[in-house]
């Protein structure tokens, strides 16, 4: 079984996480640890009409965000890596200057100091150099800045598919096997 925990910030892109989710619960192999700050469950409510029983409903455990002390919080606790989907400014700037002041930035330092995959799915524009920065910070540190870019030369038709890819990538990252989205071939004409 490999343990992967998904964080859900205040960014708008709730479905990103919610999407992770759905994906993980079908894979008998995985097992997903959910995490949500005040703010994400004020953004999931929002934008996706879903209820905290529901969200929860996707994942294997669900931890309380204030709860420092749980298993994700500790670098004993053996976990394959971490997204965070969304991740707000916030967020990002906590863990870039090691504040770990929440479950979220605490278990997402443990993965840094572990050398384990943290995968944060950005979500802002246009951005200032503070987020700019901050982006380059937990990069050097180990993380994995991903903003979910819509991949528009795989032709995506609705607004699930490029979800869809978004979170293909991610799961790519983790080293998840999947068959989400469809995966580019080839086929572009010779630049003229």
């Amino acid at each position: 079984m490999r343990d992967f925990v998904v964080a859900i910030t205040g960014a708008s892109g709730a479905v990103y996480g919610k999407r992770l989710l759905e994906a993980m619960h079908d894979m008998p192999d995985v097992r997903a640890h959910l995490v949500v700050s005040p703010a994400g469950w004020r953004t999931v409510t929002h934008e996706l009409g879903m209820s905290v029983d529901e969200l929860s409903s996707l994942a294997d455990i669900v931890h309380d965000a204030s709860d420092v002390g749980a298993s994700i919080a500790s670098g004993s606790f053996r976990c394959q890596g971490m997204v965070v989907a969304p991740c707000s400014m916030r967020t990002l700037a906590a863990v870039a200057h090691g504040i770990s002041d929440s479950l979220i930035t605490r278990a997402a330092d443990v993965m840094l100091k572990e050398r384990r995959r943290l995968v944060m799915m950005v979500r802002e524009t246009p951005l200032h150099l503070g987020h700019i920065r901050n982006m380059a910070t937990v990069t050097e540190m180990g993380a994995i800045v991903c903003p979910p870019m819509p991949a528009f030369y795989l032709k995506p038709r609705s607004l699930n598919d490029i979800v869809d890819q978004a979170v293909a990538r991610v799961l790519d990252l983790l080293d998840v096997q999947h068959e989400l989205a469809p995966r580019w071939t080839g086929g572009l004409a010779a630049a003229a």
